[in-house]
């Protein structure tokens, strides 16, 4: 079943795409089940971007199609979903959204030789091959980062009546606990990296603990565990569905670490049902796009997004929105046209 979308952002691009002469942008990711945050996400802001790139002439003279299709997240089906687009047309590929699906269409595009950039697959393996590229943070470096950021910063609880020395002699952790997907690449590959950095910090991992896609309702022993090894701090390497049930369960029993996150966290404050979002006051997430920023480039996009959707974009939508300026930038730069080969277009 086709399950995707079609944005052109003016007739001028269909027009062209009867006639061959328009670049066509195919785009993967989940716009329904679980991770639907993250995969509109991605379809919105490269809709976005579409739309400004034909508004202001095309690239190189030439509009572009882009057209999103539902993978759910599945392995699977995002390759069914890389060989519906390919059967549309596609020439280069934005996606896919989540690690485990970019992975699997890897191989696929990499026997395509067609040029893939995904904004927000995290996986080392999701640029593979020298087709393969990405926007996104890798996940050994947001594992890195994080330990780093907490062995690092010295923001202890009273910070605002306290000296600077304090402050500097204070770390943010002593003891931290890791709760983890063991059956995701993204959450196992953070915490993998994340655990051996910690050694060169000061601070200690007391408990780390696992939990799988078939068993992700119940935390209560992994919480129990990080409370019983006096974790002052709970690191979270996972999606926003799980960190919020976390977050929940861990109130309901009276246990207040510090937590800390990275982007799959993104999306929690509005993806969740019945979730009470003041839980997650004081949460430190490592993500790089902040919708508050006061650049005019940030908030020319943030305007769009909620004047277009009627919500404010996260990390993915941002992330996707470049993806597609990026492939603008190659193009101009190889000066490859719409009539070539796929794999003659990567190769330009």
């Amino acid at each position: 079943t086709d399950n995707g979308s079609a944005a052109t952002g003016t007739n001028a691009a269909t027009e062209s795409a009867a006639s061959g002469s328009v670049f066509k942008i195919g785009g993967i990711g989940p716009t329904t089940g679980g991770a639907a945050v993250y995969g509109l996400a991605v379809q919105h802001g490269a809709e976005i971007a579409v739309e400004e790139i034909n508004a202001a002439g095309g690239i190189n003279g030439y509009q572009v199609e882009f057209k999103f299709q539902d993978d759910e997240a599945d392995a699977e089906k995002s390759v069914n979903a890389y060989n519906a687009l390919k059967d549309w047309g596609a020439q280069i590929i934005d996606g896919s959204t989540t690690s485990g699906a970019c992975i699997a269409v890897t191989d696929k595009t990499k026997e395509d030789n067609m040029f893939q950039i995904t904004p927000s697959g995290s996986a080392v393996e999701c640029v593979q091959y020298d087709n393969n590229f990405r926007v996104c943070f890798s996940n050994p470096n947001q594992g890195l980062a994080s330990a780093q950021y907490i062995g690092e910063n010295g923001l202890a609880e009273k910070i605002a009546v306290i000296s600077a020395k304090y402050i500097g002699e204070n770390k943010l952790a002593s003891k931290v606990a890791v709760i983890y997907n063991s059956s995701d690449v993204y959450s196992s590959g953070i915490y993998e990296k994340f655990v051996k950095e910690a050694e060169n910090q000061p601070f200690e991992v007391v408990a780390a603990e696992a939990f799988t896609a078939d068993n992700k309702t119940d935390f209560s022993v992994q919480l129990q565990k990080a409370k019983d090894a006096g974790a002052d701090m709970v690191f979270l390497p996972i999606y926003y569905q799980e960190s919020a049930l976390i977050l929940t369960q861990a109130a309901a029993m009276g246990y207040a670490p510090k937590w800390f996150s990275c982007d799959g966290m993104d999306g929690i404050l509005g993806g969740v049902d019945n979730f009470d979002v003041s839980l997650t006051e004081g949460v430190m997430l490592l993500t790089p796009f902040a919708a508050d920023a006061t650049d005019d480039l940030t908030q020319s996009f943030v305007t769009k997004y909620k004047e277009k959707y009627g919500e404010t974009p996260n990390q993915f939508a941002a992330d996707s929105y470049d993806a597609i300026y990026v492939i603008k930038a190659a193009i101009e730069k190889s000066g490859v046209t719409p009539d070539m080969s796929v794999s003659d277009i990567f190769d330009g």
